[in-house]
């Protein structure tokens, strides 16, 4: 008897799981049909009653391939894709829905992703009645065309603004020029990754001279939102560029500030490397009193506290230090923070130490590409730079 009701089980197993395919198929095209139809009403309704992913692929009729970028017969020279796939935004561009667009960019919709090759602004660009629909969605930050290919991260889109007489210096609503707003929207924060699109587009920016200096109404630069990124590339970028390390937002936070308020929550990032490059070019020191503060925000990443501690000719520790520590984060680094109380006393650094203070002194902001002109062999450079190598003496 055991026999028949097992396979009885699997039979109703299967049934279920073919309901819930059926059920998930309808969904998907019932999300499917109000995008096409613009009716925003039920796209909310949608996304806010049921469990479907705002960023689902769809197969999407597409016999013009406007949401492909794959060319006909580049396989089979007689075989005609009918059918592309696309998320909710690349549909919304394609039938100029713009009230449906905006719901699904309020409710966080992905707006990089490309499933079938473009991006959501590729497909604006090829539908040109839905380039006044992108255009659209800026126009509450009052954002240039520039911005918008800045903001989602459109290389060739914004060389062809430039290359048409796009100001390049231009601000929107929040005084925000391009190149501020491609550096904050470097960081996909639901990926944990940096944009190697939206880095292309700075250094488009850069080499047709966007200014480094200007700042948005928080008085915020390009260089302070790639820190609150904790961007290691794009802060070297801009730093090599010419971006000023101490200049101040509205509150008084020079770049550093900002990458100490954000390397506990940047765990992908490497903040080592963040500090190593404003220090090189001149950023200034965390006040020694306050060092503890650096502790708080860095306990996790000795590797960046090592960078810091070794860019003081000598610092002393405080109780204050070890009560920064968690005690499971001492057990697990204890190595390295024994070292660093060790040498954070009342004696002095080692002599090698002390001269490459002296070097980094005589140097000041230009340490990062002074270094690496002298006659020495590459330890010694990495040494002079702050290379961090797990350990303090």
């Amino acid at each position: 008897m055991s026999k028949p009701r097992a396979v009885l089980g699997l039979a109703e197993e299967d049934n279920r799981t073919l309901s819930r395919r059926e059920a998930d198929n309808l969904l998907m095209a019932r999300f499917l049909e109000a995008l096409t139809r613009n009716d925003a009403v039920e796209v909310a309704k949608i996304l806010r009653t049921t469990s479907i992913d705002i960023d689902t692929v769809l197969d999407v009729e597409d016999s013009d391939m406007i949401l492909s970028s794959y060319k006909q017969g580049y396989w089979l020279p007689s075989y005609k894709l009918e059918t592309s796939w696309a998320m909710g935004l690349h549909v919304c561009m394609m039938y100029n829905a713009l009230e449906s667009a905006i719901v699904l960019l309020q409710n966080g919709a992905a707006v990089n992703r490309k499933p079938n090759g473009k991006t959501p602004l590729h497909v604006a660009c090829t539908v040109s009645n839905s380039l006044d629909c992108w255009k659209s969605m800026g126009k509450e930050n009052q954002d240039t065309p520039l911005h918008t290919a800045a903001r989602y991260g459109m290389p060739e889109l914004v060389a062809y603004y430039i290359a048409h007489g796009a100001d390049i210096n231009a601000i929107n609503g929040y005084t925000e020029t391009p190149l501020i707003t491609a550096a904050f929207w470097a960081m996909d924060i639901r990926e944990r990754t940096y944009s190697s699109d939206h880095h292309l587009v700075c250094r488009i920016l850069l080499d047709h001279n966007a200014s480094l200096h200007l700042y948005e109404e928080d008085k915020k630069t390009a260089l302070h939102k790639a820190c609150w990124n904790c961007d290691h590339v794009l802060i070297q970028m801009l730093l090599e560029a010419g971006a000023k390390t101490n200049a101040m937002d509205i509150n008084g936070c020079a770049a550093i500030q900002y990458l100490l308020k954000v390397t506990q929550i940047r765990p992908w990032a490497i903040p080592e490397r963040c500090y190593q490059l404003l220090l090189n070019y001149g950023a200034a020191r965390v006040y020694p009193p306050q060092f503890h503060k650096v502790l708080q925000a860095c306990h996790e990443y000795p590797r960046a506290v090592e960078v810091m501690v070794n860019s003081y000719e000598h610092i002393k520790y405080t109780k204050k230090w070890r009560a920064a520590i968690p005690e499971a984060v001492y057990e697990r680094c204890r190595n390295f923070y024994d070292s660093l109380f060790a040498v954070c006393t009342n004696n002095p650094r080692t002599l090698q130490h002390l001269a490459r203070c002296a070097i980094r002194a005589a140097m000041s902001n230009r340490c990062e590409l002074g270094v690496q002109h002298l006659l020495l062999p590459s330890s010694v450079k990495k040494y002079l730079l702050l290379e961090p190598v797990g350990i303090i003496y």
